[in-house]
């Protein structure tokens, strides 16, 4: 039953690619790694999960980080259509296992991909996961999202984006982000907070170009009201 939930799944996505107009913002910023045969990890948000297979060129390895729960699973069986290939694990299961694999892969010439708000959130809140892979692998981390002017959002915690087919869809990327080796704590989290605020800028520019309304990421806690 699964395996024909990620067929059925495939083929819709397949349809929405084929069925609408799509364009490519800043797709000089991956090619520039892809012509060398340089690895990065592609992040984006969660909710922009649904059209990545076509963000990447399927002439290149690829490997996401996907959350052993029913749903991973069904994305993970859904994107190996496009020939992507996964690693199972996340920041509360299986994580340093899937942390070493990724770094494994990425010395091996592979490139990752990774949603730093996955998979449970908060929305469009980045987890360092990300830049602390970047820094141990020495490689770049390059944001990516898309959008479509016909859209159905999800009442989920990442607010799921799903296309609809006959619309006008935009792949947007965005700045590489680069980690020192010798970054220190603060370092570090300064890198997570310019890849959150990178990822929703691009995000919410995606959204407007299609007409629509952008998701707001979810709100962070107060830290008074945490303390008490």
């Amino acid at each position: 039953m699964r395996s024909l939930l990620c067929w059925v799944a495939a083929q819709y996505i397949r349809m929405c690619r084929y069925t609408s107009r799509w364009r490519v913002v800043n797709g000089d910023i991956p090619k520039q790694y892809w012509d060398a045969d340089d690895p990065f990890i592609m992040c984006f948000w969660h909710g922009r999960l649904m059209m990545m297979p076509y963000a990447w060129d399927y002439r290149r390895t690829i490997h996401t980080l996907t959350s052993d729960h029913p749903d991973g699973r069904l994305i993970a069986g859904a994107t190996a259509h496009f020939g992507l290939k996964t690693v199972i694990g996340s920041a509360t299961r299986g994580g340093a296992g899937a942390l070493r694999q990724m770094i494994g892969l990425i010395r091996n010439g592979s490139s990752v991909g990774i949603t730093p708000d996955g998979p449970q959130g908060p929305r469009m809140r980045a987890k360092p996961g990300a830049v602390a892979l970047a820094r141990l692998a020495s490689v770049t981390i390059v944001p990516v999202t898309y959008a479509i002017s016909t859209r159905h959002l999800l009442n989920s915690w990442d607010r799921f984006v799903i296309p609809l087919p006959f619309g006008s869809g935009v792949i947007v990327w965005g700045a590489p982000l680069h980690v020192a080796a010798d970054a220190d704590s603060d370092a570090i989290e300064a890198a997570r907070q310019e890849l959150e605020n990178n990822l929703n800028a691009i995000t919410a520019e995606a959204d407007r170009l299609c007409g629509q309304a952008p998701v707001e990421p979810e709100l962070e806690p107060d830290p008074l009201e945490a303390a008490k």
